[in-house]
């Protein structure tokens, strides 16, 4: 049988959604109508599931791509991970976990590794889940032209499937494959409906908790439980409406009269949502606003610039004015209490104007001579912040928007622009993203800080269970921080809220994991 996905678009669609801590713009497209194969193996349409535990979640990270291979970035990965399952995910201390892989293991060296798929599994386009598909995802994630995953993958030279064994083969020694090749990197698709990328990222074809029904590009998306997925009696959810969430402010009001169950919000409707009688929670994550500097560029090339600019940022102002006091300040890409955090190198950098002042003048810039295009892709009160802290130093900032802010900024061509991510399940990725030659978080590529590739490399080698993983992930860090291309400020958390009727979610960090999640009262 065959069911019907419909594909509508809407031309008043809100044009902006927030995506990686920075607004892009929402994907509309023409309306069109696509047959798709049967979605699931047992008889049935594509109407909603008989069940009536339905999940009405208003988003702020609405996909504006539904191929994750393009969508490999920001927060949209949390929406996708409804259709889509991966080789592994993260549990509730972000250690790697069997997902679509039943089990995996290294050869003795550290430079191959074999993942077991389970057996039986099917996409729900009727294609079997096994190693053939697991090589096609890689390979299609290493070199499609738009791909969003291709700096992820540099440790995987080939990968040779047999059967449900999918081997891959190293560039390196590399323990951290597991973690990496999770939710956030490795959603896996049809290699049937991947064939065709542009109808894969209009009609998602995946072996997740959830089938995508109708999809209304940038606004709506109606899924039901997929009664073939591995984990499938662990899924109480029988419907989930994903809707781009409106206005921060009429979030609260939908949740109060049942638009919506459930909500990712702003920090400043917490209070209101918590006021309201709804559950205001905050999931664990790995959130980091910077502002990034191009050390190739100047003012940037001259050292004391880069060490004014840093002493002049107060990173309590970003927390108290964006934040509410929700979030932290952070002066690393990992929150304090994760293995990675490096407690050697907190402060090292304090809030002091006078200094910044001193070192501006020591590299012959005085005050009110050193003007600068702050460059950004939609309005952003941090840009505020930064301009009047640097004002207050002696430097004048002017607040540039470009829409396509994206292509200049990964082309490296911006001096000075600001920056948000919600962090990687391998604390590695992490780390070659910021500060890497080729990372895509760098401003400043190919530069890096002195013995970061050789830090990076010792924790690749070394296993995630060997007793000195912490200090030499740690290491990494330090080595890392030492870059001048990257200040960070503060962490947003990841705020949500939801009706009593909903039951709590696993703490897994920077996911949203339905497994063993209820939904009473119909609601």
């Amino acid at each position: 049988m065959s069911a019907r996905l419909t594909i509508r678009s809407r031309p008043d669609a809100r044009s902006v959604r927030r995506a990686g801590g920075l607004r892009v713009a929402a994907l509309t497209t023409a309306a069109i109508a696509l047959l798709v194969p049967a979605l699931s193996a047992c008889g049935g349409s594509a109407s909603s599931s008989a069940g009536n535990a339905t999940l009405k979640w208003a988003s702020s990270s609405f996909p504006s791509h539904w191929d994750p291979v393009v969508s490999g970035s920001g927060a949209q990965f949390r929406a996708l991970a409804l259709v889509y399952a991966s080789l592994t995910r993260t549990d509730e201390d972000g250690k790697a976990v069997p997902d679509l892989a039943e089990s995996w293991e290294y050869n003795d060296k550290g430079d191959r590794i074999t993942f077991h798929v389970r057996p039986g599994l099917k996409f729900s386009d009727g294609e079997p889940v096994d190693a053939a598909a697991v090589k096609a995802a890689i390979e299609r994630a290493q070199k499609q032209k738009n791909s969003a995953l291709f700096g992820d993958l540099t440790s995987i030279a080939s990968v040779t499937a047999d059967g449900l064994d999918a081997t891959l083969n190293l560039t390196q020694v590399d323990y951290q494959i597991p973690q990496l090749l999770g939710e956030r990197v490795l959603q896996i698709a049809s290699p049937k409906a991947a064939a065709n990328p542009a109808k894969l990222d209009q009609g998602p074809i995946g072996a997740g908790p959830f089938v995508v029904d109708q999809l209304i590009p940038g606004t709506k998306a109606v899924l039901r439980k997929n009664p073939d997925y591995w984990d499938a009696k662990n899924i109480h959810i029988d419907n989930v409406e994903l809707v781009s969430a409106p206005d921060a402010s009429t979030v609260v009001s939908g949740l109060q009269t049942g638009v919506y169950n459930f909500a990712d919000i702003a920090p400043s409707q917490a209070d209101a949502a918590d006021k309201a009688g709804l559950d205001v929670f905050s999931q664990p994550g790995f959130n980091a606003s910077n502002i990034s500097l191009n050390v190739n560029k100047a003012p940037f090339d001259d050292d004391k610039v880069v060490d004014a600019f840093r002493h002049a940022i107060n990173r309590d102002e970003f927390v108290e004015k964006l934040t509410f006091g929700h979030g932290e300040t952070t002066d690393q890409p990992f929150p304090k209490g994760y293995v990675a955090y490096d407690s050697e190198s907190e402060n090292a950098y304090p809030y002091d104007p006078a200094k910044a002042k001193k070192l501006l003048a020591e590299a012959g810039h005085e005050a009110g001579d050193l003007k600068l295009n702050l460059v950004i892709p939609a309005e952003d009160p941090q840009a505020e912040i930064v301009q009047s802290q640097l004002a207050a130093v002696g430097v004048k900032v002017t607040i540039k928007i470009d829409k396509n802010w994206a292509t200049p900024f990964f082309a490296k061509d911006l001096a000075f622009s600001l920056y948000a991510t919600t962090g990687r399940d391998s604390a590695v990725q992490t780390l070659t993203a910021h500060f890497g030659p080729d990372g895509p978080l760098n401003l400043s590529t190919p530069y890096e800080p002195e013995g970061f590739e050789e830090a990076v490399a010792e924790v690749r080698r070394t296993p995630l269970d060997s007793p000195d993983y912490t200090k030499v992930l740690q290491s990494a860090t330090r080595a890392g921080l030492a870059s001048k291309a990257l200040i960070f400020t503060f962490s947003s958390p990841n705020l949500f809220a939801k009706s009593p009727s909903v039951s709590d979610l696993p703490k897994n960090p920077a996911h949203i994991d339905w497994t063993g999640v209820k939904i009473t009262n119909g609601s």
